[in-house]
């Protein structure tokens, strides 16, 4: 073999012929390089977005090995072949099977229940009505997917984005559109992470600034007797209503527990410090890692050799579904808010309304940060946090209305 084989055969099989091969890959290195930026530099929700953006970095650098989504591409959880992902996998492919098991979702809602207080929703039991305002483009994005010609299950999926929650988003989609995990995940928890990019315009949009200036009173404490039955009593009726979303209410209010009771402090403590960042890394490295720019798939129709990755049409239309669903989901807070407002006689602030999507406590710290820009004395956090952990409610209970639908029309 001579110098000039060498070289040729060196450079065949190396990263950067694949690269140049199947230019997605490079285009998907390039966003992630974008979005570790944002994370970096611009301060958006570090803790998800570093996590999703390395994640996405390693699974298109070609031939790392570390990520194979032909082992999980549109295949349900029966489909799976675990004894093939033990043995030919990589690191990442065996940590993704805490998402496809739902794992990682249940441990999830686990920390932020420990994390959680219900004393303001409890306070302000009219801080509900906002929670489950906020859901509206659950249920928009559901109808705008049927539209564009995804079946009910993928748009159920579709429309759950709209939630701002992940774990729940992983969690439903898992069951009734598993072919499609990848991009709502990432739509999910790339969303999350931009919260305070993308809803400030909209809540300036439909609130006058006398309404974003209104103080409001501190509402009456709530006793430890309440904060203790309030999650064995949610867990009850929820889960008797709703048996398909017993995992994810069961775990967020097993953690609540832990913090009220009071005689847990340890477990409580590793809930939300130990256990939820343990898993966090894990979710947010392996939902970044799916979006694998170039997967070859077979037409069913043709038998012709085409790219099932990341970058498809499909998953192009799901991210800007799972965009309008999140801004539908802010302003029907915000309206509702502005409805409180006028019922109310000017006594509840309407940037409440969009923390009423379940990403806590960002979206709270937005209403926060917002308020504050126009009235500097103004404190809304805790007032945004009542809308904001009836928001993890709602859309725990969303999802488990439609994987009760799917079920019914044989989605499932």
């Amino acid at each position: 073999m001579n110098i000039g084989e060498i070289i040729r055969t060196l450079w065949n099989t190396s990263g950067f012929n694949q690269i140049f091969t199947h230019w997605e890959n490079a285009v998907m290195i390039v966003i992630a390089c974008v979005l570790l930026y944002l994370a970096i530099v611009r301060g958006f929700e570090p803790l998800l977005l570093m996590g999703i953006a390395f994640g996405m970095l390693l699974a298109n650098l070609p031939m790392s090995g570390m990520m194979h989504m032909e082992f999980f591409s549109g295949k349900s959880l029966s489909e799976i072949s675990f004894s093939q992902i033990l043995h030919e996998g990589g690191i990442l492919d065996v940590l993704y099977l805490g998402v496809k098991l739902n794992l990682y979702p249940c441990l999830i809602f686990m920390g932020i229940g420990a994390m959680t207080d219900f004393g303001p929703m409890l306070a302000r039991p009219s801080s509900m009505i906002l929670g489950a305002a906020a859901q509206l483009g659950v249920y928009c994005a559901f109808i705008l997917a049927i539209v564009f010609g995804f079946g009910g299950h993928e748009a159920a999926s579709i429309g759950i984005i709209g939630g701002a929650d992940g774990p729940t988003a992983i969690f439903l989609t898992s069951f009734l559109a598993p072919h499609l995990l990848g991009p709502i995940a990432v739509a999910a928890y790339s969303y999350m992470a931009l919260i305070p990019l993308i809803q400030p315009p909209i809540m300036k949009a439909l609130t006058t600034k006398k309404e974003r200036e209104t103080v409001m009173t501190q509402a009456k404490p709530v006793n430890k007797t309440t904060k203790i039955i309030f999650p064995i009593a949610v867990t009850v009726f929820c889960v008797l209503l709703l048996p398909d979303v017993a995992p994810l209410i069961g775990c967020f209010m097993l953690g609540n527990l832990f913090r009220e009771s009071g005689v847990v402090d340890r477990l409580s403590d590793t809930a939300q410090n130990n256990l939820l960042n343990i898993v966090t890394i894990f979710l947010s490295v392996t939902v970044g890692a799916t979006s694998v720019g170039y997967i070859a798939g077979t037409d069913k129709a043709t038998g012709e050799v085409i790219n099932v990755g990341f970058l498809s049409t499909s998953t192009i239309l799901i991210i800007l579904l799972g965009l309008l669903a999140f801004s539908f989901s802010t302003a029907g807070g915000v309206i509702f808010g502005k409805l409180m407002y006028a019922v109310t006689g000017g006594k509840v602030n309407p940037l409440i309304g969009s923390a009423g999507v379940s990403a806590v406590p960002m979206a709270a710290r937005v209403s926060q940060n917002v308020g504050a820009k126009y009235n500097p004395s103004n404190y809304l956090l805790m007032h945004a946090m009542g809308p904001n952990v009836a928001g993890v409610i709602g859309s725990a209970v969303a999802a488990g209305f439609l994987l009760s639908v799917g079920r019914v029309l044989g989605w499932i």
